[in-house]
């Protein structure tokens, strides 16, 4: 059994554990996550609908601005921030169940719709059980690279990943776009391993809730505000487009940056729930920042501690934060972090760097061989 690393941006424990010492790490990460469990009560559900009112606020005024020209870049930030807040710490967190046991139908992951062109119910399936069960496997995690990037040095290049950087800018471009056409998995059509007549039953849903939000951001708000119809128009146009740049960026720097590992199919046959939190560990990369900047992420700039935890509240992760990286102190585990522009700067080379053939990466020994069962693994994604 064999990976492939690349030392410059792959980085392995020097000493991989042994199955005793995955599946001790793994107890430890089970007892955190009951211990969260057993406490979850009024402070977290008061802190979300204390972020649902401000999202809410922030919308109404951006709307109402539009009305007063001169205010006109006020209207754009209120309503930038209140799309951020939606789709990051309101949309995704809830949408993974982390507020289920509340009991509050708005708050449901079953019934959320979220300000996006992607349909809840796709994303749920997408992200939620793909993305999460099989993070970083290459040829099971389409997150990496979307179908569309050359994000790792096991993708085999070709000519066309030339433009590696020019479809990485449109990505963050029309970012919720692109969220919404990747389960269409128009690469595997072009390509002959998908028939477009599989996508039927998602078209509709695609296309239901496209009109939705071009109905709502491009015609019903702006008719609203009359004569100013073209002002609000594009104010509307600029704020999704922050919204989309600001959540490719943020995603992106938890996923591709210097140092975050990648694995094989056949490395994770098997695999045990000690093993799943070993792989989410050394797959996944934090943001370093102030309360502020990690609310507008909806604490995704702690992406080590959702990939570990996705159903536990994110407002939980900073509390632990400091746990996880002493359990990985112990373990001599990397804990990958590190500030904005650091994370942004080695994911934008590494996007450059794969648009060109390089040296192929030598096959190294797997950690520590180990035997488990899927369905467990599963389970921790849940």
């Amino acid at each position: 059994m064999t990976i492939t690393t690349d030392a410059s941006t792959d980085i392995r424990p020097d000493r991989p554990l042994t199955a005793e010492q995955i599946e001790a790490f793994g107890a430890e990460l089970d007892a955190i996550r009951q211990r969260i469990l057993a406490d979850l009560g009024e402070e977290d559900a008061a802190y979300i609908r204390k972020v649902v009112k401000a999202q809410r606020g922030f919308e109404v005024a951006g709307r109402a601005l539009f009305y007063l020209p001169p205010a006109w870049p006020l209207a754009v930030a209120a309503l930038s921030v209140s799309k951020i807040l939606d789709n990051m710490e309101i949309g995704h967190n809830v949408m993974h169940g982390q507020y289920d046991w509340m009991g509050d139908p708005g708050l449901n992951s079953r019934m959320y719709e979220w300000d996006n062109v992607c349909p809840s119910e796709q994303w749920k399936t997408s992200h939620n059980y793909i993305h999460h069960t099989f993070t970083n496997i290459l040829g099971k995690d389409r997150d990496l690279g979307y179908g569309i990037l050359r994000m790792d040095e096991g993708q085999k290049w070709h000519p066309y990943y030339l433009g590696n950087p020019v479809y990485a800018f449109l990505l963050m471009v029309f970012f919720e776009w692109g969220v919404a056409m990747h389960d269409l998995e128009v690469e595997n059509i072009v390509s002959g391993k998908r028939r477009i007549e599989e996508n039927k039953a998602m078209h509709a849903g695609i296309m239901r809730k496209v009109k939705r939000q071009a109905l709502k951001d491009y015609l019903l708000f702006p008719a609203l505000t009359g004569p100013l119809f073209p002002m609000t128009l594009a104010g509307n146009a600029v704020a999704n487009l922050v919204r989309n740049i600001w959540a490719f960026n943020i995603i992106f720097c938890g996923h591709f940056p210097a140092g975050v590992s990648t694995f094989t199919i056949e490395e994770c046959e098997n695999e045990t729930r000690g093993h799943w939190y070993y792989r989410q560990l050394l797959g996944s990369a934090n943001i370093t920042g102030g309360k502020l900047f990690h609310v507008l992420t909806g604490n995704l700039s702690h992406q080590i501690e959702h990939h570990l935890f996705p159903d536990l509240p994110a407002r939980r992760y900073p509390e632990i934060a400091e746990e996880i990286r002493e359990i990985c102190e112990r373990y001599d585990l990397p804990y990958n972090t590190g500030r904005l522009s650091k994370q942004l700067g080695s994911v934008a080379w590494k996007i450059v760097k794969l648009s060109v053939p390089g040296r192929r990466r030598p096959a190294q020994s797997a950690p520590a061989p180990v035997g488990t069962d899927a369905p467990a693994a599963a389970t921790a994604a849940a």
